[in-house]
């Protein structure tokens, strides 16, 4: 299973895009809401969770939490005692942990990118502590997947079913969705 975090001001490209491209991959994926089942991304899409967080668990099934970006909804998954749970789940049990744009800073003021590539929207470099900031669109860099940005979200999208399903699985979705 897959937890995709929500919260007030996420932003809708980086979390929707990677729930379709991965449920297409036939993966299990859980979105979880910080703020009530019902959220409000940052250009006033509502979205209807499948949870919210004080039902979110992650457990040995869970092979990766995502952390969409957006403004406030970067600094609103920061706050969340479910979301810092989660990551210290993850990073004990050797899941995968994916941010875009803003929240790679998540994990920066965490101290988890410490030695690894990793990228982020424009202007939040100083905040990926220790890391190797590259500016690609996605970083996969162990078991830590970043990216860029909204425009970036079909790549990191791919790249994570790519590090769970393999890059055949991700190729296929590829040509499915006529990615050029």
């Amino acid at each position: 299973m897959v937890v995709v975090f929500l919260a007030e001001g996420f932003e809708e490209i980086e979390a929707l895009t990677p729930v379709d491209i991965l449920r297409r991959a036939g993966v299990d994926v859980k979105t979880v809401s910080v703020a009530g089942r019902e959220v409000t991304g940052s250009h006033g899409i509502r979205v209807t969770a499948d949870t919210a967080d004080g039902d979110c668990v992650c457990d040995e099934d869970t092979e990766a939490v995502i952390l969409p970006g957006g403004m406030p909804g970067t600094l609103n998954l920061e706050k969340s005692a479910a979301v810092q749970n989660a990551l210290t789940f993850m990073e004990s049990s050797g899941g995968y942990i994916c941010a875009i744009c803003a929240a790679p800073s998540v994990l920066g003021h965490r101290g988890m990118l410490r030695g690894k590539r990793a990228t982020c929207f424009p202007g939040f470099e100083d905040q990926l502590d220790g890391a190797e900031v590259t500016g690609a669109a996605v970083e996969r860099s162990g078991r830590i997947i970043t990216s860029r940005g909204a425009g970036t979200a079909m790549d990191f999208a791919l790249e994570i079913v790519s590090a769970l399903r393999g890059e055949e699985a991700s190729s296929k979705i590829a040509a499915a969705i006529q990615k050029p």
